[in-house]
């Protein structure tokens, strides 16, 4: 079944994209909930209008996004937690990282950034999606708070 997104479906695609899903997901999730309508020619030739009028101020967007990364990766992340030797009471999520962020005088929506769950103490890495195609690499670091 071809449908297409009407705004950002995670494992999906993004919006204005035409995808292709099963018809059970499509019929039963994506058209109900408003996420998606059917790629008809007709809706087609309509998108395609639609994202040619778009395609000069995506690039602004863009901009500002490639802006706003290098802006993030000039920030140390050091985010300090409870721990016992080199495992923490508790966890590190993207809830964290994102109000490491705040702090730094940067604002990301904790749902464009994918670190998983950490547990110990030491450097990793998250992945933050600033737009569809300024997707950056931000390393931070886990320290024991001291008591």
């Amino acid at each position: 079944m071809e449908l297409i997104l009407k705004q950002d479906v995670q494992n999906v695609g993004f919006k204005d994209d035409v995808v292709t899903v099963k018809a059970g997901y499509g019929r039963n999730f994506l058209i109900p909930q408003g996420f998606a309508h059917l790629a008809t020619p007709s809706a087609k030739k309509v998108l395609a209008e639609n994202l040619k009028q778009k395609a000069h101020k995506e690039a602004k967007v863009v901009n500002d996004a490639k802006t706003k990364a290098e802006a993030l990766k000039a920030i140390e992340i050091k985010i300090s937690a409870k721990a016992g030797g080199e495992k923490l009471f508790g966890s590190i999520t993207n809830i964290d990282i994102a109000e490491a962020l705040a702090k730094g005088g940067q604002e990301v929506d904790r749902k464009f950034i994918t670190s998983g769950i950490v547990k110990r103490i030491g450097k990793y890495t998250a992945t933050v999606r600033l737009h569809r195609d300024v997707i950056i690499e931000l390393p931070y670091e886990i320290v024991a708070e001291k008591a």
